[in-house]
């Protein structure tokens, strides 16, 4: 057994129950929140989702609102008026391009044709087109954000600088089908006890595979047991 398999199999009897699936939301919902997530919590990008559709209304209303009703709206999670000008930026261009505010088309695509659609905008990155392919379109890709990617590296399965050299060392490494569900248990993992400033590695199922440089010292500090947060945004779109 590699490695990712033996994560796999030890995190899901950390986190015991049916194997996670993507709730194929609605495109264009998962490709904004995703947006909004970026350089925040996901409480707050939430909070700030939840805004747009209680204040505003669907991306029509949104396309037509004021720049400044738009930005009171997403202040919460930061950076609003550079998300602002994104959101409006990509509804503008849906509107000229296809004549409706919907990604339905990128259904027909491959992945490959989907990254070059939607990198070209602003905001659109590989982190954020990733989750589009798997919370949304039910794709076999393994989206890598900061958590992912420090746990990856903690783990010892990448050495990489950045969540994007993650993603290119990773991706192919996960055996196929299991991507998405590696991703899904990575992220309760890394917030219920593979915390980013005080890991807990005393309550750690993976310690004994685990590569983190400091887990000795850790283990002897946070031998409690960890309290739950498994909140993750676009389960909840």
């Amino acid at each position: 057994m590699n490695k990712i398999s033996e994560i796999i199999l030890l995190l899901k009897k950390e986190f015991p129950g049916k194997d996670p699936k993507p709730a194929k939301s609605d495109q264009l919902d998962v490709l904004i929140a995703t947006m909004l997530s970026q350089n925040t919590t996901d409480k707050t990008s939430y909070r700030a989702f939840m805004n747009i559709k209680n204040d505003i209304g669907d991306w029509t209303a949104v396309l037509k609102a004021p720049l400044n009703k738009l930005k009171n709206a997403i202040r919460v999670c930061g950076l609003a008026e550079q998300k602002t000008g994104n959101i409006k930026s990509l509804l503008n261009t849906l509107r000229k391009e296809k004549g409706a505010l919907s990604l339905n088309y990128l259904k027909k695509l491959s992945d490959d044709d989907i990254y070059n659609d939607l990198l070209r905008y602003k905001g659109i990155g590989y982190k954020t087109i990733t989750c589009l392919l798997a919370f949304s379109l039910g794709r076999d890709v393994f989206p890598v954000d900061t958590h992912v990617h420090r746990l990856v590296n903690r783990l010892g399965i990448t050495k990489a600088s950045t969540a994007d050299k993650t993603f290119e060392q990773v991706k192919d490494l996960i055996p196929k089908g299991k991507k998405f569900l590696l991703h899904t248990l990575l992220i309760r993992f890394g917030r219920k006890v593979c915390k980013a400033k005080n890991p807990l590695c005393g309550s750690c199922v993976l310690f004994d595979i685990c590569e983190y440089e400091d887990k000795e010292i850790r283990y002897s500090l946070s031998k409690k047991t960890p309290e739950e947060n498994n909140f993750i945004i676009l389960e909840h779109i």
